[in-house]
């Protein structure tokens, strides 16, 4: 990954990007290389994903940062003029009210510390009746952990559950094809009562590249070893043979594609 010159390439968005778009971006990025992702069924290995993993992670954490993004674009000439107009307004802001906050403290500090010296000696009192406590409240913890994890389980669940009914006959063909053709995925999707955007928000994949894959509009999808990640990942949240699926429309867009 050396040829990838900053944290902006990293995240695949402009050097002036908003906040918002870098925090869409980062997600984006995470989505793609994380486990059970595309990646891992490219030609990359689970080594390079993690490096890559861990470099959207570093980018993010520069560029979410507007001090530190300033920093960064500061000591490689990046955005001058966006970055005097971002900071200064930020600036603007921050100063009144961390003035303000000083002010605040420094007429309350007697208070302060009256009620500090007061808190120290009720806290000490109660130190050994909240040690009492501990047990209940980590089993209390521990059943709200899980309720949470069940929880979680049962959205996830419902987010990738199919619902509709049952053909037998186009469930064998299903069963029996070896080839996928876009059109045959858009016929097996639409059987499933799975819609475009619904689609892809399972897939995490853009509604115009899964709209291309099943158009065959090579033109508007990726290199060959990404569209495969992305038919795998098609084809597992239909519940077909994602290995099959995706190697057979690949195989087919190689042959086709000029």
């Amino acid at each position: 990954m050396n040829e990838i010159k900053n944290y902006y390439e990293v995240l695949e968005i402009p050097s002036t990007a908003r906040s918002e778009e870098i925090y869409h971006s980062y997600q984006r990025a995470k989505s793609a290389y994380s486990s059970d992702s595309l990646a891992l069924y490219s030609l990359m290995s689970p080594e390079e994903c993690r490096n890559i993993l861990e470099m959207v992670e570093e980018a993010y954490s520069i560029l979410s940062d507007p001090m530190k993004r300033k920093r960064y674009d500061e000591a490689r000439g990046i955005n001058r003029e966006f970055n005097t107009l971002t900071y200064n307004t930020l600036s603007d802001r921050v100063a009144p009210a961390r003035e303000n906050i000083y002010q605040q403290n420094s007429s309350m500090a007697p208070q302060i510390n009256h009620s500090l010296r007061e808190n120290f000696s009720l806290n000490s009192q109660a130190s050994s009746s909240s040690m009492s406590k501990g047990s209940s409240f980590e089993s209390s913890t521990s059943g709200t952990s899980a309720a949470s994890t069940n929880v979680t389980k049962l959205v996830t669940q419902k987010r990738f559950a199919l619902d509709y009914l049952l053909n037998p006959t186009f469930e064998k063909e299903i069963e029996d094809s070896v080839e996928f053709s876009g059109d045959f995925l858009r016929k097996i999707r639409e059987y499933k009562s799975v819609d475009l955007d619904r689609l892809s928000d399972m897939t995490k994949v853009s509604r115009l590249y899964l709209q291309g894959i099943e158009l065959e509009d090579y033109d508007k999808l990726p290199a060959p070893v990404y569209v495969r990640g992305f038919v795998f990942q098609y084809a597992k949240c239909l519940k077909l043979k994602p290995e099959i699926v995706a190697n057979s429309y690949v195989a087919r867009m190689k042959k086709l594609k000029p």
